[in-house]
Formats: C-alpha cells, sequence, structure tokens
C-alpha cells in the first residue's frame, strides 16, 4: 500500500514538473531577478535614483564633492566661466558657483524635509480625526481643509511667510502649511475606508478600545497613501521652497540656497548666463528624478510583480 502511495506521489510529482518548470524558484530567488529585470527597463529611473543620491549626499556631507569654501571669493577670478578649475564657473565676488550649489543643497533639503514634515503630520492628523470621529468634527475641519484647498498653494504660502518672517525654517514652515489640504483628504478617505473593514468590526466587537482600534487597525491600513503622497509631494516641495527663496523669503545673503543663487544671477544673465542656468539646471534634475522616483513607488513596481 506504502508503495502504491509513494508511486503515485512520484507520477503526482512528475506530472507537475520541478519548481523552476512551475514558475517557481527555490530559495526566494525570484525576487532579486525580478528586480533586477525591473531597473533595467528603466534606465531613467536608475538615472534618477543616482541623482537623489548625489543630491543626498551633497546635503549631508558636502565635502566629498568640493572642499572650497562657498562664502569666500577671489575678486581677480571673478566672472570666469565653467572649466576645470571652476565647474560651473564664478560669480560677481570670485566665489565658486559650484560650492555653493553644493552647500545651498542642505538648507534646500532641510527645508523641504521640514516642509512635508509639517504636511504630513499636520494633515495627516485632520484626516485621521475627521474619518475616526465623524459627525460635526468632521464637518468642521474637512471645511477648513476646503479653505485651504481654495486658495491657491504659492499664494497661501507667501502669506504665510510674510507672517512669519524670513528665514529658511518659516519658509519651510509656510510651504508645509499650505500642503497640509492634499494629506489630510487623502488620510480621510483612507481612514473612511479602513474603518468599515470587517477587521475593525471584529475588534470592536470584541470590546476592544477605541484608541486601540485607532493605533492598531485604522491607522497602520491607513497610512500607506499618506507615505507614497509625500514621495510625490517632493518634487513640488523643492520647488515651492526655491520659488520663495527666489522671492527673497529665505535665508539672508549670502547663505547659497539654489532659490537664492537664480536670484543673484539673473541681473548677468547677458555675461554670465552660468549663474542661473547651472542651478536652476540643479534643481530640474532634482525634481524630475524625485517625480521619477515617485512614479515608481505609486503602483509600478506593485503593476510590475
Amino acid at each position: 500500500m506504502s508503495q502504491v502511495v509513494v508511486d503515485d506521489l512520484g507520477a503526482t510529482a512528475l506530472g507537475a514538473g520541478t519548481p523552476a518548470e512551475a514558475g517557481f524558484e527555490p530559495g526566494g530567488r525570484g525576487a532579486p531577478r525580478r528586480a533586477v529585470r525591473f531597473f533595467l527597463r528603466r534606465p531613467g529611473l536608475v538615472l534618477s535614483g543616482v541623482v537623489v543620491v548625489l543630491v543626498v549626499l551633497a546635503a549631508f556631507w558636502p565635502g566629498l564633492f568640493t572642499a572650497q569654501d562657498p562664502l569666500h571669493g577671489s575678486p581677480a577670478d571673478f566672472f570666469q566661466a565653467p572649466g576645470g578649475a571652476h565647474w560651473f564657473g564664478t560669480d560677481e565676488l570670485g566665489r565658486d558657483v559650484f560650492s555653493r550649489v553644493v552647500h545651498g543643497a542642505q538648507l534646500s533639503l532641510k527645508a523641504t524635509l521640514i516642509a512635508l514634515a509639517v504636511a504630513f503630520v499636520a494633515g495627516g492628523l485632520i484626516g485621521l480625526i475627521a474619518g475616526f470621529v465623524g459627525r460635526w468634527v468632521e464637518d468642521v475641519l474637512m471645511r477648513f481643509v476646503d479653505v485651504l484647498l481654495s486658495i491657491p498653494a504659492l499664494f497661501l504660502s507667501l502669506a504665510l511667510v510674510t507672517a512669519l518672517g524670513y528665514g529658511t525654517v518659516k519658509v519651510a514652515v509656510a510651504v508645509g502649511v499650505a500642503s497640509v489640504a492634499s494629506f489630510a483628504r487623502v488620510m480621510r478617505s483612507e481612514v473612511l475606508r479602513a474603518r468599515q473593514a470587517v477587521y475593525v468590526e471584529a475588534a470592536r466587537s470584541c470590546g476592544a478600545r477605541w484608541y486601540s482600534v485607532l493605533i492598531r487597525h485604522v491607522l497602520p491600513n491607513a497610512i500607506g497613501p499618506v507615505v507614497v503622497l509625500a514621495t510625490l509631494e517632493i518634487g513640488t516641495a523643492i520647488l515651492a521652497v526655491s520659488s520663495l527663496s527666489f522671492l527673497g523669503y529665505g535665508a539672508p545673503p549670502p547663505a547659497p540656497e539654489w532659490g537664492t543663487l537664480i536670484s543673484d544671477g539673473r541681473n548677468y544673465l547677458a555675461n554670465a548666463w552660468w549663474l542661473t542656468a547651472l542651478p536652476g539646471l540643479t534643481i530640474a534634475l532634482t525634481v524630475l528624478a524625485t517625480n521619477r522616483i515617485a512614479r515608481a513607488l505609486d503602483g509600478e513596481w506593485a503593476r510590475q510583480r
């Protein structure tokens, strides 16, 4: 009898084929291969990742890219075109523009991260309370969100930074508050979806406290799309911070913020185009790279799998 069972099992195994033939790879080696194929088919995504890594390294370790002081210049070297000695040329005071762009990444990225943190925390909290509590609390909070949405983000940022004053942190807070509405709406919709799930109803029927249901069941299942939205908003935040710095609301001179660099160079476009073009190209490449990575995170990898 046991021989018959063994024969049947062997025939079944032979009929099904080996794991590799059936489409499965032992040891979980399929995931790395899928990842390699995913990136090989998307060279733009790989290039975007390289750009973002370089910007992050420049923001936290600018000494890896340049040893020159971004605030010190040599008047004898003013308005030198890009070349081997100065990759991005020099400005009207003889300062190296490349070193100013590299060190400016720290200020611009710092402001971007603060803006995203403000929008993520404040907007997520508003959406979480509105979606979970409901009733009149939801009506009041969402009408406040509608008011924020009715004002263009840049105008709202300008009004806030005018009230708060100048400075990198204040610009970041203004940009973050202007982005609260989108985070609140996404969080509210996800909380409403998670609140009606079967596992939430089961937890309530078992006598779980409301805060336990909120923290253990609703929040973990609602925060995912908000995190994806934060990655999508990185490029928008960089542009908003650079725009306010361009208008003069950022760190005071001679701080090398990206928007400030473009603003300072616009007066010399006729004879020193690189003062504006190269910092502007840096901003454009960073925004395009972050948007490409965000698009890959926003379902592209999941669809590939």
